[in-house]
């Protein structure tokens, strides 16, 4: 699915260079596919093990492919337009929120929409059906670029205007009444799983993420500026009361 910005925020054109988490994200994605197109045959068992098999994650314990999943591709389409999908808005995410947050919400989404895959193999009986592809973290930044930025235009296939949030519709409807069809060769579960951490992630405390001691040290001082507060009050009170039987 090809798509191209239209208008950006101010931080995306700031920098000419990536910043290292995207980058570090693009170039072992990159390098996977090419060592997997290149020396596929002799290493096929170790990228069985890395792709997303419900049935291993449950009966093997193989938790692991939660998150290796994301950097196997099928094919140069497959990984081309993911690739450029994550370069155009993951870009803009780490130069806003930062390398750490940026990677934390990439992987919440990636290894959410991971989880989904699982449950949602196992509804549909199909748990030795494999999944790869780092679509349900694209997918998560696609809605998150949604959320934030609803009216921004973009130019679906690179011809048709149409606005952020509109196109994020489009293709979880897609997604949505495609994940119907068993026979597709698309995890459109791991899509939608994607989008619903993302959006999960945004609607945490101050858009932290999955961050709970954050929000316990959050807590915190947010309790002690209170009560420095209220001490400051009494204090002001109280020399308040005592200039005035000083003047009296």
């Amino acid at each position: 699915m090809a798509i191209g910005t239209r208008s950006y925020a101010r931080g995306y054109l700031s920098s000419g260079g990536l910043p290292p988490g995207l980058r570090a994200l693009l170039i072992a994605n990159v390098a996977i596919f090419l060592v997997r197109f290149f020396l596929g045959r002799p290493l096929e068992g170790l990228f069985s093990a890395l792709a997303l098999t419900p049935s291993d994650v449950v009966t093997r314990l193989e938790i692991w492919q939660l998150a290796t999943y994301l950097f196997i591709h099928e094919g140069v389409g497959h990984i081309l337009w993911n690739m450029l999908a994550l370069w155009m808005f993951g870009r803009e995410f780490e130069q806003l929120w930062g390398t750490r947050r940026f990677l934390r919400f990439y992987f919440f989404c990636g290894i959410g929409a991971g989880v989904c895959v699982v449950i949602g193999n196992y509804l549909a009986r199909t748990p030795h059906v494999t999944t790869v592809g780092s679509s349900g973290a694209i997918y998560g930044i696609l809605l998150a670029s949604a959320v934030l930025w609803p009216d921004r235009q973009i130019l679906f296939y690179f011809l048709i205007p149409v606005k952020m949030k509109y196109f994020v519709m489009i293709i979880g409807a897609i997604a949505f009444l495609s994940s119907f069809n068993v026979n597709s060769p698309v995890s459109n579960v791991a899509h939608l799983g994607g989008m619903l951490f993302g959006y999960i992630f945004l609607k945490m405390p101050r858009t932290r993420g999955f961050d709970p001691l954050g929000s316990l040290k959050e807590s915190y001082n947010n309790w002690r500026l209170a009560r420095a507060k209220r001490k400051f009050q009494v204090y002001l009170r109280k020399k308040g009361s005592d200039r005035d039987r000083w003047v009296n």
